[in-house]
């Protein structure tokens, strides 16, 4: 296996058991029995890999068996076989590809810095450098958040700021519709959890806790 910034390539006469972790692109054209994580990975015509490949976009003309988890593109081409548990954000597959598999789309993620401020007694947007929602399988309109437990405050329209919220979507967050309200009370802090659910029913998993700094 020869590497340089980043980049790994796992030569033709290559057999390795064990995991290949942390790489920015990663050719394989022999075989790996374990798991391999990247941002990319290509899996040349006659490589094989047994066991899990996590990566952002995943090229295969080889062989995969095993669990597969592409957030992006995966891409079989036209003597890519692939088989087992597959979630990915997006399949194209060239005539000849063979695809066998618990096919499943990606659920949905949440990003941004999870963290706000707004002065006590009053009310502050919520942007998307706070909170926003990932999937590169879904519309944003079909992209719901859910809000619980809330702590010292509570989320709104800024339409109707005086009315609490549970749910919204992406579009209305892109929109620079949502504010956190706080109630007033004393102290320096507040909080609510949030969680993202897309068309298909996925959701993001455990809530995420954004927290907000109240200052005077």
């Amino acid at each position: 296996m020869s590497s340089t910034l980043g980049q790994a390539v796992i030569g033709p006469d290559l057999f390795i058991k064990g995991d290949v972790r942390n790489g920015r692109s990663v050719d394989v054209m022999g075989q790996i029995d374990g798991t391999i994580s990247a941002e990319r990975v290509i899996v040349h015509r006659g490589a094989r890999i047994y066991g899990t490949l996590i990566a952002d976009t995943a090229e295969i003309e080889g062989e995969v068996q095993g669990h597969l988890l592409v957030r992006q593109l995966l891409s079989i081409g036209s003597t890519g076989r692939v088989h087992g548990d597959v979630r990915y954000g997006q399949l194209a597959m060239q005539l000849g590809a063979e695809l066998s598999a618990d096919v499943r789309n990606v659920p949905p993620a949440i990003a941004g810095d999870l963290s706000i401020a707004v002065k006590r007694g009053q009310s502050a947007r919520v942007t998307t450098d706070d909170v926003t929602a990932i999937d590169p399988d879904s519309p944003a309109d079909s992209l719901v958040f859910a809000v619980s437990r809330t702590v010292n405050g509570f989320l709104a329209f800024t339409t109707a700021a005086t009315t609490p919220i549970e749910r919204f979507t992406q579009p209305e967050l892109q929109g620079h519709r949502i504010v956190f309200v706080h109630d007033g009370s004393m102290g320096d802090a507040a909080s609510f959890d949030i969680t993202v659910t897309d068309q298909m029913g996925a959701n993001s998993g455990p809530a995420s806790t954004v927290h907000v700094a109240v200052f005077k």
